[in-house]
């Protein structure tokens, strides 16, 4: 059902919604935005609904979302299943937490390898590419 104020056009949209008009057209493409029809010689037209849904979108993107999480949080927009909308970012919790976890040990062996760079004066071979080499 077209909004009663959908006055934007695809790129007043995008600039609206802080979005390049080929995220727009991505969106729409993936099922998260919908097509408003095409009045006879003119052209679409959105309206403030739609700039919040990227907006949306855009939000739970930077949070690290999918868009295959987006859209299912899509579905639950009407606000009346919070447990499903929970469940979903209970997962994403879960996710961000192992990677956190790896970056730490990442962390740890990128700084024992620094430091023995730092301690590795004077030596022909450096120690960081000889680790990596052995990890090889």
């Amino acid at each position: 059902m077209p909004e009663a104020t959908a006055t934007l056009t695809i790129g007043a949209l995008a600039a609206a919604a802080g979005v390049n008009v080929e995220t727009i057209r991505f969106y729409q493409r993936r099922g998260l935005l919908g097509e408003p029809e095409r009045p006879h010689r003119s052209v679409r037209r959105y309206g403030a609904g739609d700039t919040a849904r990227v907006r949306f979108i855009k939000s739970a993107q930077r949070i690290g979302f999918s868009l295959d999480e987006v859209a299912q949080l899509l579905q639950l927009e009407d606000g009346t299943r919070c447990a499903q909308a929970r469940e979903i970012a209970a997962h994403r919790l879960v996710d961000v937490r192992q990677r956190l976890a790896d970056l730490r040990r990442i962390e740890v062996v990128l700084a024992a390898l620094v430091a023995r760079c730092q301690g590795a004066r004077g030596r022909v071979a450096c120690p960081l590419i000889a680790s990596l080499q052995e990890a090889a």
